[in-house]
């Protein structure tokens, strides 16, 4: 009898915040200090992606590295000497000799006060819902944010209506923060161009193509959206009823001849999710909606 393989205790996939660079800007190398560290980092890599692999986490809420960094989030500042200001880790590109700091009080208090900010505009309870994942709320606890200053009873998103047209995923724009990682997910990886950012300033909200739910959009269920966003605001149906999986292992979509990579993650022995492998060779972490959602076969 063939052995079975052991599932893996779950853990996400990492993620280093920003692209590596192109191979033709990556042809040289830069040495600099991160939080007293010496790296080297081929040349392009971002501050972000250097402390990373570095193993020094910078916070990140827009920012990802399936994606062209933005820069919108404010919560991945950095110290540079020699610079003013706080510059954002993940538009920095790395250059040589440069000295940089992650974690002093001036960018705690900085964070801090970006991370109550989107607070004051997020759905209390989401701390309670402790089985599902949401980066907001773990940088809030990291910095040992637990209230925001801001939440003063004023305007708020907290009365718009949960999307659950789609059989697969739901979207609840109050716990969305406008990151636009999702909308960038819909076009430059799936390229379908199904979602858009509706309205300015305050009125800003996440539209699937501007009609009333993503059922009736262009969305074809891929679910590059639900795999960018940090937050709870884009989340699988099977997670929001069983919780974060706590056991994964990796295997091959069995749908068609491409051999895209997965990961089977697992609550209590049962499949709550297939979510892309991002070092799967045939998909590069994106799939189908066989092979991302129609896993009931």
């Amino acid at each position: 009898m063939q052995p079975i393989i052991p599932l893996r205790p779950y853990e996400p996939q990492p993620d280093l915040g920003t692209p590596a660079p192109r191979v033709g800007d990556a042809a040289e190398t830069v040495a600099l200090t991160i939080d007293g560290r010496a790296v080297e980092v081929p040349a392009g890599t971002s501050v972000m992606r250097a402390a990373a692999l570095a193993g020094i986490d910078i916070p990140k809420l827009c920012a990802t590295d399936a994606l062209d960094a933005f820069g919108s989030c404010r919560v991945c500042l950095v110290e540079i000497e020699g610079r003013k200001g706080a510059p954002a880790s993940c538009t920095t590109p790395a250059e040589a000799g440069m000295v940089v700091h992650t974690g002093t009080d001036k960018l705690l208090r900085l964070r801090k006060n970006v991370i109550e900010l989107y607070l004051s505009d997020h759905r209390p309870e989401e701390a309670a819902n402790k089985g599902v994942e949401n980066a907001l709320l773990d940088i809030a606890a990291d910095l040992g944010v637990d209230h925001s200053r801001y939440d003063l009873g004023g305007r708020n998103h907290q009365h718009l209506p949960l999307d659950d047209s789609n059989p697969y995923f739901r979207f609840d724009p109050a716990a969305c923060i406008v990151c636009y990682r999702c909308v960038r997910a819909c076009e430059d990886i799936q390229g379908t161009f199904a979602l858009t950012v509706s309205g300015r300033g305050f009125d800003s909200v996440i539209a699937a193509s501007q009609l009333d739910n993503f059922m009736e959009s262009e969305c074809v269920s891929c679910g590059a959206c639900v795999d960018a966003c940090p937050t709870t605001a884009l989340q699988e149906k099977s997670v929001v009823e069983a919780g974060t999986p706590d056991e994964y292992q990796i295997t091959t979509c069995a749908y068609c001849g491409v051999g895209c990579g997965f990961r089977a993650e697992l609550k209590g022995g049962e499949v709550v999710r297939m979510t892309p492998w991002k070092d799967g060779q045939a998909n590069e972490g994106h799939a189908c909606i066989k092979g991302r959602f129609a896993w009931g076969y």
